[in-house]
């Protein structure tokens, strides 16, 4: 792989510079697909004679970052560039620079007006906005490239790749470039489907959501209602997991041999992602435990199994989103003795839980609606009496 790695840097650069010279015609496409292949990049095309001259708009599924790239080896399109500024980078990719556009709206003029040439070629969009490795769903159709014209043509694209995964989250595009020369080959399959016209008083939205049933069953994946929006929120997420202190592989010496600290068995620590998640879970549980002492390890561990996250469960305990009894003092002799400051904390919680009302909060299920409401009342009282000291 190293040695095709490098052997293709250098015919790499021949590919660009013939694809710079070289007038936009079949010819080049031609030239530029057989170097390609001495690259590792093959591409297949189902059904060529499917492909509308007449359609402006090209609809695709996004699989790698270079999905642009490969249609323009066989027929003239353009991508315009979404992301980044245009520059020397974003022109050698292949996308078409447009100008910083302020907004949405202003984007759609100005693919508009481009379309309105016929002298200009077609436009290739991806209106998931994100990459996916393509073989569990669609990501929801934007429903901006469907505002520009009234008749569209999906092309539905399916890579394969030896030994390495073809699409990986979070990565970027030189990374994507290096690891498509270090494999052997990489197969593009395109194929295109008959052009989709919009149905009279047809809002884009709906548009947009027809074009990706039709793309879903060709591919043979779900179509679904997550957004790129919502990739990019899951992967933060994922990038936070991965920094917390208490991750899985990464356990300070320190935390696991101090007082209090979790301690994981050596049979535990090598029992598989399962455990390793059990084992995070209950690290985490250990620090819900320290700020709030009287709250049951069970319902904290609960918690944290829909939330994953320490400070979303801390606050569904104090804001009363999660119910519970508080622990009395024998079933807390058994805890690592406090800090000078969760003492204090924890003596206030206890004068603030009798201070409220003369009742007491019940320790069992009340017969009655009232004074189950006010035991409610009282211990989401004493909970937020807690939080503010």
């Amino acid at each position: 792989g190293l040695c095709l790695l490098v052997l293709r840097l250098f015919i790499g650069v021949h590919v660009f510079l013939v694809s710079c010279a070289l007038p936009d015609s079949q010819l080049r496409r031609f030239i530029v697909r057989v170097m390609c292949s001495v690259l590792g990049l093959f591409v297949r095309q189902n059904d060529p004679r499917l492909r509308d001259g007449s359609v402006r708009v090209y609809i695709a599924n996004h699989v790698t970052h270079f999905d642009h790239n490969v249609v323009s080896l066989l027929t003239s399109c353009n991508t315009p560039a979404l992301n980044g500024a245009p520059g020397f980078i974003c022109w050698s990719r292949g996308f078409l620079e447009l100008g910083a556009a302020g907004s949405r709206a202003e984007l759609v003029d100005s693919l508009r007006v481009y379309s309105s040439h016929e002298g200009n070629a077609p436009l290739l969009l991806f209106p998931e906005e994100a990459a996916t490795n393509g073989r569990a769903g669609l990501l929801r159709f934007s429903s901006w490239p469907f505002s520009i014209m009234d008749l569209v043509q999906p092309v539905a694209l399916q890579v394969q790749r030896p030994l390495i995964t073809v699409s990986v989250a979070d990565s970027s595009w030189i990374a994507e470039l290096l690891w498509t020369f270090f494999v052997p080959f990489t197969v593009y399959q395109v194929r295109w489907m008959p052009s989709v016209p919009r149905r009279a008083e047809e809002q884009s939205e709906d548009f947009a959501l027809r074009v990706q049933e039709l793309l879903a069953v060709e591919l043979g994946v779900v179509s679904t209602r997550l957004t790129a929006a919502d990739r990019a929120e899951h992967m933060k997420r994922l990038r936070h997991t991965a920094l917390l202190p208490f991750a899985p592989g990464t356990w300070p010496g320190s935390f696991l041999a101090r007082p209090g600290g979790l301690r994981v068995p050596s049979r535990v620590a090598g029992a598989g992602p399962s455990a390793a998640e059990d084992v995070r879970v209950a690290a985490m549980a250990q620090r819900v435990k320290e700020v709030l002492p009287h709250v049951p390890l069970e319902v904290i561990s609960t918690d944290l199994a829909q939330t994953n996250c320490v400070d979303t469960t801390i606050a569904n305990l104090l804001e009363g989103r999660v119910s519970f009894f508080p622990e009395s003092k024998e079933a807390t002799t058994d805890l690592p003795a406090p800090s000078t400051s969760q003492a204090a904390a924890a003596s206030a919680f206890q004068g603030s839980m009798a201070v409220p009302s003369s009742k007491p909060a019940t320790k069992h299920f009340a017969k009655s609606s009232v004074e189950r409401h006010l035991s409610l009342q009282e211990r989401k009282r004493a909970l937020y009496d807690y939080a503010r000291r």
